[in-house]
């Protein structure tokens, strides 16, 4: 089958498309014809040799994809031959075709592009374990999501807004900034000219921060949390290492929570199958009712361009890799 090869770590030059032995799904899995693969940052990372696969998962790049099921592994009796389906994945989603567990997959709601639906397992399931199953937003709360522009970020704002929450976002241009507030974001911060910690100082602090940004944000992150907040680091754009100020945590009675989605088990407690129940049953019939839409940037048909994409300065939201 077709799929996108590594010639080696480096640039978005070193993908390219070629060939790759087929896959079979095997006990619990479906096979999935692909239609579209999310980009994400850590496809970035994994071109750049810096974040390999799980043992056991797919070498090709790819965490999620939607597309057609084509072949059922032994003992799934949920799903079908021809159901439209996105996935979560561990890998493999830049190719035809992909073998996935059954408890990853989600229904394409009626009416949702099936290419778009790649937009939206690997930020559903991350959003929703970090800001509901960790973190319990609740209505009334002050969200504060960093990149507010990203995947994530454009996820997480309609999310919050149904939960009942407000929003801050910060974003290094006005034209992401007005999106963000489009899909309904409450406070915008240009963190290029604002100070994000005397913004929302303004606003009694940030219930629950998002944080993508990892050790360069600490201190300040925690200076910005109201009482009683919840730190979510989902990402380390910003560094791995940096020097906690016990003190001004235990002033806010604040928690701090570094969550990592592609390393959880396939099943049991804290594993994909379980944030992905906890999508179906609460995020999807808001996806079904278009109350929370995949927000595209591009979709495109050459590896190395959807890398150069999802790594320039004016992306908002997704970019996906399309098959057809």
């Amino acid at each position: 089958m077709r799929a996108v090869r590594l010639t080696g770590f480096g640039g978005p030059e070193v993908l390219t498309w070629g060939e790759t032995p087929d896959v079979t799904p095997a006990r619990g899995e479906v096979l999935i014809e692909v239609a579209a693969a999310g980009v994400n940052r850590a496809d970035l990372l994994q071109r750049q040799g810096n974040y390999p696969p799980p043992p056991g998962a797919s070498e090709t790049l790819g965490l999620e994809c939607s597309g057609v099921i084509a072949e059922l592994g032994d003992g799934v009796r949920d799903w079908s031959v021809g159901d439209r389906v996105c996935a979560l994945l561990s890998g493999g989603g830049y190719a035809e075709r992909v073998a996935v567990p059954a408890g990853q997959l989600l229904p394409v709601p009626e009416g949702l592009d099936l290419a778009a639906a790649a937009g939206l397992p690997e930020v559903a399931a991350t959003v929703y374990s970090n800001l509901v199953s960790t973190a319990g937003l609740r209505a009334g709360q002050l969200l504060l999501v960093h990149g507010g522009g990203s995947g994530i970020g454009t996820h997480a704002i309609q999310l919050a807004k149904q939960l009942g929450a407000r929003v801050a976002v910060t974003a290094g241009s006005a034209a992401k900034l007005a999106r963000c507030v489009e899909l309904g974001a409450d406070i915008a911060i240009d963190y290029k000219n604002q100070d994000f910690v005397e913004v929302l100082r303004e606003h009694g602090g940030a219930d629950v921060i998002l944080d993508n940004m990892g050790a360069a944000y600490l201190p300040r992150n925690i200076e910005a949390l109201a009482p009683h907040g919840h730190l979510v680091v989902i990402g380390m754009q910003g560094g791995v290492r940096a020097e906690l100020n016990l003190g001004a945590l235990l002033r806010k009675w604040g928690t701090i929570h570094a969550t990592n989605l592609r390393g959880r088990p396939a099943t049991g407690p804290g594993s994909k199958a379980e944030v992905i129940a906890g999508v179906r049953k609460e995020v999807w019939p808001l996806v079904a009712a278009g109350a929370i839409v995949p927000v595209i940037h591009a979709e495109v048909t050459d590896p190395a361009e959807a890398h150069r994409l999802l790594d320039g300065s004016d992306t908002v939201g997704k970019v996906l890799l399309t098959l057809g």
